[in-house]
């Protein structure tokens, strides 16, 4: 019988050099949060069934935890409807963890998280059953000014920007513009008015149009003038007076309108070529919770992954029956936008190994002085192995270059070589640094 492992199709393992990048990418977001006052938390990998399910949108996606000998007594059972799962997404578990330390919390509670989740829906490109996921959320008590709407979306658009990825298009939008209009228009039912017009990426209009019609009561006219809003999209605030060019009247509409401006002209110094914002009256974001700034997030040259990051304003992430604690929060799909671009070759891997020296062996019985001279450099900071036995040196440099090792260290001569300009020079231990066009 063969041992060879079979794999599993939606868990990708990153090979070293590639796993050098994430690791980067997860940095610069991490130092980027932090720059802005966002606290790290990490939560639990499980949650109970019953709090995963609420939504009722994934259901079928969840991976339910038991214990494979569930008679035993020592089990840990939590007991009927307690069942445990893993978490398909970040904002749940956040949830929860805000009720439970609501009272060691500061709000507005600034944080981050960067963490794996578990999704079990048909792997593809894109879309795996295991990956990593960047939040960050601002949350208060009760009540959170509109101010942190357009905060959150900046700090995300900034963080983004210093990414070694595509161009990056962030679509905003606000869900009581949209449910301002409809209800000005008098479709019946407005909310299934938004589920379908969020089909809009996935279907034609004609297609939607006729399920405006079935699915939310709304009459041909109605359905026209809500794909006629569908169709608005510019980079500055010009679209408030194409809204109201269309003529529909409603308070929340008015409302929309002041707080998606806002939101655009909040980030107009932030935006770069590398990262633009637009107002996109389609997009929806077909998730009920969210009230007021919703935004997607797009890679050029990638639209077939739909969106890479998305999410917005929610009035009542959790409430224990006597508090709500409102927020706005995006996300970022750290391996949905990574992964395939290391599979197209479009993002360059890093380094196979963080050593930056290789110290050379001129045979067993030095070994010891050139672990002398690795420790010597390890201690002043800098990545360092010595060569696995004691080959001719030709071999150990070819060794390094296969794995991406930039120095040779000679211990007997007292030189280091840089094995890519082939420039061999004296250096001493205590001393020497490498050149920083030169560090990895």
């Amino acid at each position: 019988m063969s041992d060879k492992p079979t794999p599993l199709s939606g868990f990708p393992e990153l090979l070293p050099e590639h796993r050098a990048v994430e690791r980067q990418v997860i940095a610069s977001l991490s130092r980027s949060f932090e720059l802005h006052g966002f606290a790290n938390i990490e939560t639990r990998a499980v949650e109970t069934v019953d709090r995963l399910s609420k939504g009722g949108e994934i259901d079928k996606e969840i991976y339910a935890l038991r214990r494979l000998q569930e008679d035993d007594a020592s089990a840990g059972d939590p007991g009927p409807g307690r069942q445990l799962a893993l978490h398909f997404d970040l904002t749940v578990p956040f949830a929860r963890y805000v009720l439970e330390n609501a009272g060691r919390l500061e709000f507005p509670f600034r944080r981050y998280q960067i963490q794996p989740a578990w999704r079990g829906e048909r792997p593809q490109e894109g879309r795996y059953r295991q990956f990593t996921q960047a939040d960050i959320d601002i949350v208060g008590r009760d009540e959170l000014a509109f101010h942190h709407d357009v905060e959150v979306v900046r700090v995300m658009v900034e963080a983004l920007d210093l990414l070694p990825v595509p161009n990056l298009s962030f679509q905003v939008n606000n869900r009581k513009l949209i449910q301002g209009f409809y209800r000005g228009l008098g479709v019946p039912d407005v909310t299934a008015a938004i589920r379908q017009i969020d089909k809009l990426d996935k279907q034609p209009a004609e297609a939607v149009r006729a399920l405006l019609v079935s699915e939310a009561g709304a009459t041909e006219a109605q359905a026209d003038r809500c794909l006629e809003l569908a169709t608005i999209r510019v980079a500055d605030t010009s679209f408030v007076e194409q809204v109201r060019a269309l003529g529909v009247e409603d308070e929340l509409l008015d409302q929309g309108l002041t707080e998606l401006a806002a939101v655009v002209e909040g980030c107009q110094d932030a935006v770069s070529d590398h990262v633009s914002l637009e107002a996109n009256l389609r997009i929806a974001r077909g998730l009920d919770y969210y009230t007021g700034t919703v935004v997607e997030v797009f890679m050029a040259g990638y639209e077939r992954l739909k969106s890479v990051g998305g999410g917005g304003r929610y009035d009542a992430l959790a409430s224990d029956g006597r508090t709500t604690y409102p927020g706005v929060g995006i996300s970022f799909g750290v391996s949905r936008t990574l992964i395939p671009l290391f599979a197209d070759g479009a993002l360059e891997p890093g380094p196979k190994v963080p050593s930056v020296v290789l110290v050379a062996l001129v045979d067993e019985e030095s070994r010891a002085a050139s672990e002398d001279v690795a420790s010597a450099l390890r201690r002043r900071g800098i990545p360092t192995e010595v060569a696995a036995s004691a080959q001719k040196f030709g071999k150990q440099i070819r060794y390094a270059e296969r794995r991406g090792i930039p120095f040779v260290w000679f211990p007997d001569s007292s030189e280091v070589k840089d094995i890519r300009s082939g420039a061999q020079t004296p250096a001493d231990s205590a001393s020497w640094t490498p050149t920083q066009e030169t560090s990895p």
